[in-house]
């Protein structure tokens, strides 16, 4: 092929297959400079597998979160990883508030090959990281909690981890928590492309509330490809949530779907799942649908019907 008939499109299916993956050249912008401001572009149609975050057991899960747990919980990880499996999934989230507190190489290296041997990926896993924190020492330590789970999931071969923003510190101002927080992300992003880590930001409230606010954050952290959107269904309040996941679609890199949704001034509402489905479909997405229930009903109970519907709507 001479130099002149070298296309775009070229360009980036080799680019994939130099980096192992579409993601990376997804995110070669039309100057040749990668940005994770610039909407994902990824070969060939939309595809889905599916995946279960542990937090859908957070009744009965260990909270080991800032504080160790108290208490006799009635599940663990290894309880969960077998309800994954015995649900035929692709994958299982395995968020960190459930592991032990004194979590080990070798506990991580256990989960690896029992998820493994079950036919599971380990989708990825969450932090409740807050870094629009105030003062030197409190940034550190969250940067380190970070890293810390960044080696964690590159120990276990989980891709992703989504991650959060924070919330503004009384008699703050969002501008300089914004700023803080976009700081923090270029630290850790950095750190997490030596491991193999792309962080996905999730729309969690706080400075992320609106797709504004999380637009302002994503335009603004430093050019990499180890970073997108962590796509959570339920999580905008706004008075069109679908309409407002619509603005995030393009960036996400991991998706987050809940059974309810909470349109501003109205109570908690059934998801329409086959539209937020269909917006991840209309941006192109291709990867992990992460059922993450936080619905009254029983999950035991309640997330089997709800991964059919699921199945039923990318089958369709």
């Amino acid at each position: 092929m001479s130099n002149a008939g070298f296309s775009r499109r070229g360009f980036l299916t080799s680019a994939a297959s130099v980096a192992g993956g579409s993601y990376l050249s997804s995110l070669i912008a039309p100057t040749g400079v990668v940005s994770a401001a610039e909407p994902i572009v990824r070969t060939g149609k939309s595809h889905f597998k599916l995946s279960l975050a542990a937090y859908s057991f957070h009744r009965y899960l260990p909270f080991n979160y800032k504080k160790p747990f108290e208490g006799e919980a009635k599940m663990n990880l290894d309880d969960f990883v077998n309800f994954c499996a015995e649900q035929n999934l692709d994958g299982t989230e395995l968020t960190s508030y459930y592991f032990p507190t004194d979590t080990t190489t070798d506990y991580l290296l256990h989960l690896k090959e029992m998820t493994f041997r079950l036919g599971l990926d380990i989708s990825g896993t969450a932090i409740g990281n807050d870094f629009c924190v105030v003062g030197s020492e409190a940034r550190e330590q969250q940067l380190a909690y970070t890293r810390q789970w960044i080696d964690n999931a590159a120990i276990m071969g989980a891709p992703c981890i989504r991650i959060f923003a924070g919330t503004i510190p009384q008699g703050d101002t969002e501008e300089a928590a914004r700023e803080r927080c976009i700081s923090a992300i270029d630290e850790a992003v950095e750190y997490a492309a030596t491991k193999g880590v792309i962080l996905a930001l999730e729309n969690h409230g706080g400075i992320t509330a609106t797709p504004e606010q999380i637009l302002k954050i994503i335009t603004a952290v430093k050019p990499s490809p180890w970073f997108g959107v962590n796509f959570d269904g339920g999580n905008f309040h706004t008075a069109d949530p679908y309409a407002s996941l619509e603005q995030i679609a393009p960036y996400t890199v991991n998706a987050q779907l809940k059974v309810e949704v909470t349109p501003e001034g109205q109570p908690k509402q059934p998801s329409d799942l086959k539209r937020m489905v269909g917006v991840l479909k209309d941006a192109g997405y291709r990867g992990y649908l992460v059922l993450e229930y936080e619905a009254e009903e029983e999950p035991h109970e309640a997330i089997p019907r709800h991964l059919q519907e699921l199945r039923d709507i990318i089958a369709s």
